[in-house]
């Protein structure tokens, strides 16, 4: 089987360790998505762990030639967006963080807001804008570097400070603690978490947003704010899941299953 992996970094723990697992068993290729030129020789299955406007358009053409990627270049592009990621959410009935949209952060100086609330950029990237906005001074200076950042807006929610990250590959659940980034604490590593020590309620939420955002390998972020019902404030395609030994192989797994179900691309005549 011809396995194909879609990043800039084939040395990512991630991707390496599965790479790993499959290589003796199958032929694992990685493809740069900045570098790649031409037509790209189909593989049975490609795992997508990149997200630029390359990567995105390089899987959505290997999609057209009927190869199978995982996770789908749409259901990646989706969680970029913090906007239709929200309405996606809210419409599902998940209780994803109340979230509204503005086309510029200078026009939140004329707002009269109830501090303190977060603002991300719109756009989820490397290096992105997230913050938690305390006072009219705060907002001013994120202005001077962030002015014309699309932004979406968030009540912030009182919590422990930590940040739940639940990661899922085909179901199989793994768990870690994060201090969060809008928290007042240094930053901390991620304290790995037994998937048993999630609330059953947790662990079901986690699979039910896979169902609604079509993906097969994300992560969620979740915040306890008591109740027992618990806030979701990011889901991300793909992500690294470092310190969690058994996601390689979970992945090495997902992607010969879905490498054999898939029907063999067949190149349009004259390719």
């Amino acid at each position: 089987m011809r396995i194909g992996l879609i990043s800039s970094r084939p040395d990512h723990p991630l991707l390496s360790g599965t790479a790993a697992l499959l290589r003796p068993y199958h032929q694992v290729e990685a493809v740069d998505p900045e570098a790649a030129a031409g037509c790209v020789p189909l593989a049975d299955v490609y795992l997508l762990k990149a997200r630029t406007p390359r990567a995105l358009a390089l899987a959505r053409s290997l999609e057209q030639r009927g190869a199978v990627v995982v996770n789908s270049a749409a259901a990646t592009e989706l969680c970029q967006d913090r906007t239709r990621m929200a309405e996606l959410a809210h419409r599902a009935g998940l209780p994803f963080a109340r979230t509204r949209t503005v086309s510029a952060l200078r026009q939140l100086a004329t707002e009269r807001l109830d501090h303190p609330v977060v603002v991300k950029s719109r756009h989820s990237r490397r290096g992105d804008l997230v913050a938690r906005v305390e006072t009219p001074e705060h907002l001013c200076t994120l202005n001077a570097t962030w002015a014309a950042e699309p932004v979406v807006v968030q009540p912030f929610t009182a919590n422990d400070g930590w940040d739940h990250k639940i990661w899922v590959i085909s179901g199989q659940l793994f768990a870690g603690l994060r201090r969060s980034e809008l928290a007042d604490a240094e930053h901390s590593p991620t304290v790995p978490l037994a998937p048993g020590e999630l609330p059953d309620e947790w662990r079901d939420l986690a699979r039910q947003v896979g169902a609604v955002f079509h993906l097969e390998v994300y992560g969620l972020d979740i915040l306890d704010v008591g109740g027992g019902v618990p806030l979701i404030v990011d889901v991300n395609a793909f992500p690294g899941m470092r310190g969690q030994v058994e996601a390689p192989r979970a992945l090495a797994e997902l992607a010969v299953r879905e490498g054999a179900a898939a029907v063999p691309a067949m190149e349009p005549a004259g390719e």
